[in-house]
């Protein structure tokens, strides 16, 4: 005899034998992880720590370069990516554009991995005495940032200068052959300029305001896969403790995965911290700062709302 309770705890299996599958097919079959030489993520790639983490899962790691944020950004917002690192300039463009990405976690920088630097012979000493210069920078980066606070700084306005907007490698070129009176840029191509050119430092990041990098990834992939989110976050977070104490084997690491001279990466290392955080209001004021700057220059079609696009990421979740 068939009775309520037995059809009940049939249901139950039933609905139970149906729900299983389903949450496994609705995991992704990769995670697309957008990079570029800055910040840590090739030393992680080389370390295979993403790869150990989610392989269990059945989900796959792949790695994608850039040259620098905005491209990253804009691979992230057509959906060929799912999740990278970025400065505090690219979300703002990004967002203004209408981006569809999230900020899903920060780095507090201390300010010592971009600076503005000059030819070692330069006559450019201090930043006020970049009114006429040429300066190189990467469009929309965090080092645009970077340039227009420095100049805010020094009482000059945007007009002040000759702006030369350049991705990091035609302006290497172009800071070599002293084409550009001076460069706005962030490690690993700062340690390089200051070791292969003698580059000189007119003004770090921390000379000037206070700097943010950020986790981002895709609305929709956040909106789908929010658990997947918060184990990127925490994988990332727990390379960071470790690679705060392990200098050595991170620059080793980063070296082997980009191909940039060893000694350049020690100095980037060096300098770096890693410690990955939950976004909270501090970060958003100071994310808001920087884009209110550049909505009233006309560096963005539109003003925007930094909390907007901020995910929550409670760390354990």
């Amino acid at each position: 005899m068939i009775t309520r309770r037995h059809m009940l705890a049939t249901t139950l299996l039933v609905a139970t034998a149906l729900a299983a599958p389903v949450h496994a097919e609705n995991r992704p079959a990769e995670i697309r992880i957008g990079t570029q030489k800055g910040g840590f993520f090739p030393a992680v790639r080389q370390r295979q720590t993403l790869e150990n983490v989610f392989k269990p899962l059945g989900i796959e790691i792949k790695w994608i370069d850039f040259q620098f944020g905005p491209p990253l950004l804009e691979a992230i917002n057509v959906g060929s990516v799912d999740f990278g690192y970025v400065g505090d300039s690219p979300p703002i463009f990004a967002q203004a554009g209408g981006a569809k990405i999230r900020y899903v976690a920060a780095v507090k920088s201390d300010g010592n991995t971009q600076a503005i630097v000059v030819p070692k012979d330069s006559p450019i000493h201090a930043l006020a005495d970049l009114r006429g210069k040429r300066v190189a920078f990467g469009k929309g980066s965090s080092a645009h940032n970077l340039l227009v606070a420095a100049l805010e700084k020094a009482g000059l306005s945007w007009s002040d200068i000759t702006p030369a907007p350049l991705a990091p490698a035609d302006a290497t070129a172009a800071f070599v052959k002293g084409s550009v009176d001076a460069w706005s840029i962030w490690d690993p191509y700062l340690a390089l300029a200051e070791l292969k050119e003698n580059a000189r430092v007119i003004a770090f990041d921390k000379d000037v305001h206070k700097p943010n990098a950020f986790y981002i990834a895709g609305a929709d992939f956040v909106e789908k896969y929010p658990s997947l989110v918060a184990k990127l976050n925490t994988a990332f977070a727990s390379e960071g403790v470790w690679a705060d104490s392990h200098h050595e084997d991170v620059a080793k690491a980063q070296a082997e995965a980009t191909g940039v001279d060893i000694e350049a990466i020690r100095r980037f290392v060096a300098r770096s911290n890693y410690r990955v955080v939950p976004i909270d209001a501090e970060v958003v004021k100071s994310q808001q700062v920087v884009a209110d700057r550049f909505a009233k220059l006309g560096l963005i079609p539109k003003p925007v709302n930094v909390s907007d696009i901020v995910w929550k990421w409670t760390p354990g979740s």
